[in-house]
């Protein structure tokens, strides 16, 4: 087994420069070698290009103990991995006949013929362990690499995950030896507080490099991530705990979950837990808020119906939102003209719709939309509000929301309202 603490990693492709797909396989592997103490500092992304991609194996062995490449390993002229790694160490790749008779007899279990490109998948360099891959036809390799005093370690792993994933747990992390410290973290998921202004409230701690605290803008609010490492499991928790107090306190009000939390699913489980019900009478999201309660398991029962969530109305326009009875001023078909009015229409609709369905919960969601103005001749002005009638009373408050985009809109005004249902909730 080889030592390595620190690793760096190169996925090869240029579809990935493209854009054409997402660089997946990083992120797991970063995930993995976190998870397992081992310090992640570089990453990069090289097309199929023989000359670049030797030259980043060459850079990786400098700062790193363990190389990892994804991608390049199959039979066709641009998959250059192997090419490079030979390049990069001096050796010459040859035909392994061992591994040219495994690949020519998984051909012809499936009663194909082997084309002729595909022999480069059995080749290897001397310094080269070929590693078994069941799940395709490109074996893996694991290199040693005597770089100065210390052996360094360079693994090449096929590009689909359904690949990848297994070889990595089953080939190359038994042949490691990773640090003994242990690695600990947690992540606090906030709402309603801008990654700036969530930054300055936590002065002193961001600079911080064990435990260390760092933030992430998300789609459901800005997460705060606190990590610690120490020489065991024990160690690595008491350094962590109090700063994760310290963050909560700072952010006080802001904090609606961790990790793995969903808020969608923490709102279904505690309307469940307290035998409570909701409707949702929805003139904003198109039906994403409710989209979002649905998901979840068991928030709708409609065989024994002791689900949570009694339904779903949309309602766009004005003709809609009277069948509920909610009625306001504005021309017909015109959604209100202002937040104010909105923020009205949302609580009628959130007390209609709970009375109407007998619902312990009921939401509402209004739009609002103004004229051009002569300032903005050719853009008009929208926005949106939101309201939660429960049994403590009615909340209804106006959302700011991006001007382009209908998606971000719906979106943002779906999980605005979300947030706003879970805080009546907690205060039960």
């Amino acid at each position: 087994m080889i030592s390595v603490e620190r690793a760096e990693l190169v996925a090869v492709g240029t579809e990935l420069l493209l854009g054409e797909i997402n660089d997946t396989n990083s992120a797991y592997l970063a995930q993995e070698l976190a998870a397992r103490s081992v310090d992640v500092y570089w990453s990069r992304r090289v097309g199929d290009n023989r000359a670049r991609i030797t030259e980043a194996i060459l850079a990786a062995l400098e700062r790193a103990d363990l190389v990892v490449l994804c991608g390049g390993l199959g039979p066709t002229d641009d998959d250059l991995t192997r090419e490079a790694i030979a390049d990069a160490l001096g050796e010459t790749p040859s035909v392994d006949p061992t591994l040219e008779a495994e690949l020519r007899a998984r051909f012809a279990r499936f009663s194909r013929t082997m084309p002729a490109g595909n022999v480069k998948q059995a080749w290897l360099i001397a310094s080269a362990e070929a590693l078994p891959n069941p799940n395709g036809t490109a074996p893996g390799w694991f290199v040693r690499v005597e770089h100065g005093a210390r052996t360094k370690v360079v693994v090449a792993l096929p590009g689909p995950p359904r690949e990848l994933v297994p070889m990595w747990l089953e080939q190359v992390v038994p042949r490691l030896r990773f640090p003994v410290a242990t690695f600990a973290a947690r992540t606090l998921k906030t709402f309603g507080i801008g990654e700036s202004h969530l930054a300055e409230r936590l002065v002193g701690l961001t600079e911080r490099a064990n435990p260390s605290v760092a933030t992430y803008a998300k789609r459901d609010g800005v997460h705060v991530r606190i990590a610690a490492k120490a020489e065991n499991a024990d160690a690595a928790g008491a350094l962590l705990a109090p700063v994760v107090r310290d963050v909560r306190a700072r952010l006080d009000g802001h904090v609606w979950g961790e990790d793995a939390d969903e808020l969608a699913a923490l709102v279904v489980a505690r309307l469940r837990r307290d035998a409570r019900t909701l409707v949702v009478i929805d003139g904003g999201t198109g039906g994403s808020l409710a989209e979002l309660l649905g998901a979840i398991d068991d928030a709708t029962d409609g065989t024994t119906g002791s689900g949570p969530l009694i339904g779903a109305v949309i309602a766009w326009r004005n003709e809609a939102m009277a069948l509920l009875g909610v009625a306001y001023d504005g021309s017909a078909g015109r959604p209100p003209k202002d937040e104010s009015e909105a923020t009205v229409v949302a609580a009628e609709l959130a007390e209609r719709g709970r009375a109407r369905c007998a619902a312990d919960y009921g939401v509402g969601i209004a739009p609002w939309w103004s004229a051009p103005t002569e300032t903005a001749p050719d853009r008009p002005t929208w926005g949106s509000a939101w309201a939660v009638a429960g049994p403590e009373g009615t909340e209804a408050r106006p959302v700011s929301a991006p001007q382009s985009g209908h998606a971000s809109r719906r979106e943002r005004l779906a999980f605005t309202a979300l947030v706003g249902l879970w805080t009546q909730l907690s205060k039960t």
